[in-house]
C-alpha cells in the first residue's frame, strides 16, 4: 500500500478540492492509501457527504492553518499544528508514508522541507519541476521554477540530472533532450554562470544535453526538459500560463462579438473544447520538489479537485518507479560542489 499524506487546508478551494481529488486519486489506484491532515471537524463533515473507502482514507488532527503571508520560519516554529507542518512532520517520522501533496504556502512548504525532512545524499539544492504541454502533444519539465532565486552551475547541472530523471521514470520519455534557459542559442551566449553551466552539462552523460533555449521556444517541443535559475522559471512559467489564460479570454470575447462567429464557434465546438483541456493547467498536476529525501509536491494554488488528483499521482508515480534511489546513485558519479 503506498501511503500519501494530503494537506487539506492553505488553497483557494480547500478543503473541499483536496478531499476530491484524493478521493478521486483513490479511485484510480487500488493500492493507495490517503492521510488527509486538517481540522478533523470539518473534513469529517465533508466527508460524510461522500462515497469513498473508508479502509484507504485516514484523517489526522491539524487544527491550525498558514496564510501565505506569513514568514516561513515562524511557521514552522510556532504553527506546528498546521495542516501542512502535520503532514511534513509525519512524512519525515514515518516510513510507511511515501510522499505528501500541498497547494499551500509555497515558501512554508520549501522551507519546511528542507528544514524538516532534509535533502538526498549528494544534493546540493532540491528544485521545483512543473510541467507544461508542447505543441507536438509532449509536455516539457521546467527545473528550478522557484525554489532557487540565486544559482551555480553545479546547481544547474543537478537539476538537469534530476529533472531529466523524472521524466524519464516517470512520464517515460527516453533520453530527454535537456536545453539550458538562455538569452540566445550559440554557446557563448549568457553570463558567466551560464556559460560554465554549458560546459559542466557537456560533460554530463546522464543528461542528453542539446544546447542552450531561447524561452520563445519552450512550446515547440524541441525540449523534454528546461534548465534554469528560479526566478526566471518562475518568470517563464507565470508568463506562458497567464498568455494561455489571456488568448483563451480574447478568443471567447471575438467569438461573442458577431452572430457570425458564433455559428462557427457552433461546429467548431469539440475542437474549442479539446484546446481548452490542453491549455488548462490544472490537468498538468503541481510542481515536483526534486531532491527531497521523501517525495513532495506542491499544486497551485488555485487548484481544483482534478488537479490535486494530478499531483497525488504524480508523487504515486514518483515513489513507485523508485526515482529518489535513482537520482542519488546519478548524482554520486559526479564531484560534490559546495555552494
Amino acid at each position: 500500500m503506498i501511503k500519501i499524506l494530503v494537506d487539506c487546508f492553505g488553497g483557494d478551494h480547500s478543503p473541499e478540492a483536496n478531499i476530491d481529488g484524493a478521493l478521486a486519486a483513490l479511485r484510480q489506484f487500488p493500492d493507495l492509501q490517503v492521510i488527509l491532515t486538517g481540522d478533523e471537524v470539518v473534513l469529517g463533515a465533508k466527508l460524510a457527504e461522500r462515497q469513498y473507502d473508508k479502509e484507504r482514507a485516514e484523517v489526522v488532527h491539524a487544527p491550525q492553518v498558514i496564510g501565505c503571508d506569513e514568514r516561513p520560519t515562524d511557521v514552522i516554529r510556532m504553527k506546528r499544528d498546521s495542516s501542512m507542518m502535520k503532514a511534513i512532520m509525519m512524512l519525515r517520522d514515518r516510513d510507511d508514508i511515501a510522499a505528501m501533496v500541498s497547494t499551500g504556502s509555497t515558501g512554508a512548504l520549501v522551507t519546511g522541507a528542507l528544514v524538516r525532512i532534509g535533502r538526498l545524499r549528494g544534493i546540493i539544492r532540491p528544485a521545483f519541476c512543473p510541467l507544461l504541454p508542447t505543441m507536438s502533444g509532449g509536455i516539457v519539465g521546467i527545473c528550478d521554477s522557484g525554489a532557487n532565486v540565486e544559482v551555480t552551475p553545479a546547481h544547474l547541472r543537478q537539476f538537469a540530472i534530476m529533472a531529466s530523471l523524472y521524466m524519464e521514470n516517470v512520464y517515460g520519455v527516453s533520453s530527454p533532450r535537456t536545453a539550458l534557459l538562455n538569452v540566445g542559442k550559440e554557446a557563448g551566449k549568457g553570463d558567466g554562470i551560464r556559460q560554465e553551466a554549458y560546459t559542466l552539462l557537456q560533460e554530463t552523460p546522464d543528461v542528453h544535453f542539446v544546447g542552450n533555449m531561447e524561452s520563445r521556444e519552450l512550446l515547440t517541443g524541441f525540449y523534454d526538459v528546461v534548465v534554469c535559475d528560479g526566478f526566471s522559471g518562475n518568470v517563464l512559467v507565470k508568463s506562458v500560463e497567464g498568455t494561455a489564460l489571456e488568448l483563451l479570454k480574447k478568443l471567447k470575447r471575438d467569438i461573442f462579438s458577431r452572430t457570425v462567429y458564433k455559428v462557427g464557434a457552433l461546429l467548431m465546438k469539440r475542437m474549442f473544447e479539446e484546446e481548452k483541456a490542453f491549455m488548462n493547467y490544472q490537468n498538468y498536476g503541481g510542481s515536483v520538489l526534486l531532491g527531497t529525501s521523501k517525495v513532495v509536491v506542491k499544486g497551485h494554488g488555485s487548484s481544483k479537485a482534478v488537479a490535486v488528483c494530478k499531483c497525488i499521482e504524480q508523487a504515486y508515480r514518483m515513489e513507485t518507479s523508485g526515482l529518489n534511489p535513482k537520482i542519488e546513485a546519478a548524482i554520486a558519479k559526479y564531484e560534490h560542489y559546495e555552494e
